[in-house]
C-alpha cells in the first residue's frame, strides 16, 4: 500500500529501556528496530546516552516523545525543541514521534497525557503546531492517538475524524496504537472498527501495541501487562486494511526479561505472517 511518504518499513521492535541496555550489549537479539523514549536521552554526558551510542550501531532507533504537549496553548517549547533535534541528529531516524494530547498548561507540566476537544479549530491549531515542530527538527513527524477516560462536552466530531483532520492538515503520519483504540472503545462505547475504518491506510506509519489493566468500571492504559487477546484480535483485523506497517511493543512498568518480550514481539511477526504470505501467494 503507498503511504503518503516514501518511509521504510522496519519490521517489528520494542521499546529500550534501562533494564535491558546490557542484554542487548551482550546478546545481541533478534529485533528488527528499538523506540527510545526521548526525553530519556537528551542530555550530553549521561549514562543513557553512553549505552545508546552503542546500541544504535546495532539497531536502528527512533525516539518517541511524551512532553512534547502539541496541543497545548502554551507557546512550543523550543529549548526542548533544540535538545529533540539533537537527538534526532545523533541516531539519525527515519521518523520521530510524539503524542496528539496536551500536558502543559501556563509552563506546569501535568505528566499525563491528556485529551483535547474534538472540533475543526482545535485540528486546524494542533496541525500548524506540527507543521512547525516538523520544519524544525526535519524529518517526518507521527503523531499518536492516545488512551482517554474523559471527554470534552464541546467536542463536534469523534476522535478518529479529529485525528484524520490534524494528520492531513499538517502533512504528517500517523502513530496508530492499538490497544489506545481499545481501551477508549471500552470507556467510551464505540466500535473500534469503526475507527480503524476512517483512518486513511496511506497515513499509517507505525502501530503500538500494549498490555493494560481492567479497573472494573474502566479500562486504563498501564503499559504493564501482557498484551490481551482481544488486542492482538483487532490487530489481526488491521493488517488488511493498512498493509505495510512497521509494530512497537511497548512496555513500561513491571518490565520481565528480554526474552519474554521477545516471545511476544513474535506473536506479532507471527500474526502478520499468518495473513500477508496467503495473500502474497495468492497474486
Amino acid at each position: 500500500m503507498k503511504k503518503f511518504i516514501e518511509l521504510p518499513y522496519l519490521g517489528f521492535g520494542i521499546g529500550l529501556r534501562p533494564k535491558h541496555f546490557k542484554d542487548f550489549l551482550d546478546h545481541s537479539p533478534a529485533i528488527d528496530w528499538l523506540e527510545i523514549i526521548s526525553e530519556n536521552f537528551m542530555f550530553d554526558g549521561s549514562r543513557a546516552l553512553y549505552f545508546l551510542d552503542q546500541i544504535r550501531e546495532r539497531y536502528r532507533v527512533v525516539p518517541h516523545g511524551v512532553s512534547l504537549s502539541i496541543g497545548s496553548s502554551d507557546d512550543l517549547d523550543w529549548d526542548y525543541l533544540e535538545r529533540l533535534k539533537n537527538l534526532v541528529a545523533r541516531v539519525n531516524p527515519p521518523w520521530f514521534s510524539d503524542h496528539l494530547c496536551w500536558s502543559q498548561h501556563k509552563g506546569a507540566h501535568m505528566h499525563n497525557l491528556l485529551p483535547l476537544p474534538y472540533t475543526p479549530k482545535v485540528a486546524d491549531y494542533v496541525a500548524g503546531r506540527i507543521r512547525m515542530v516538523q520544519d524544525f527538527i526535519g524529518k517526518p513527524f507521527i503523531i499518536e492517538n492516545v488512551s482517554s477516560y474523559v471527554e470534552f462536552t464541546g467536542s463536534t466530531m469523534p476522535e478518529w475524524e479529529f485525528l484524520t483532520r490534524v494528520a492531513e492538515k499538517a502533512d504528517c503520519g500517523i502513530l496508530l496504537d492499538v490497544n489506545n483504540v481499545f481501551v477508549s472503545a471500552s470507556n467510551h462505547h464505540f466500535d473500534a472498527h469503526t475507527y480503524f475504518n476512517a483512518v486513511p491506510p496511506e497515513r499509517v506509519i507505525q502501530y503500538h501495541v500494549a498490555g493494560h489493566r481492567d479497573k472494573g468500571t474502566f479500562l486504563f492504559d498501564s503499559h504493564d501487562q501482557t498484551i490481551r487477546d482481544e488486542v492482538w484480535s483487532l490487530y489481526r483485523d488491521v493488517i488488511p486494511r493498512f498493509g505495510e506497517v512497521s509494530l512497537l511493543i511497548e512496555r513500561d512498568d513491571h518490565i520481565p526479561p528480554l526474552a519474554d518480550l521477545v516471545d511476544e514481539l513474535n506473536i506479532a511477526r507471527q500474526i502478520y505472517e499468518n495473513i500477508v504470505s496467503p495473500a502474497i501467494s495468492h497474486t
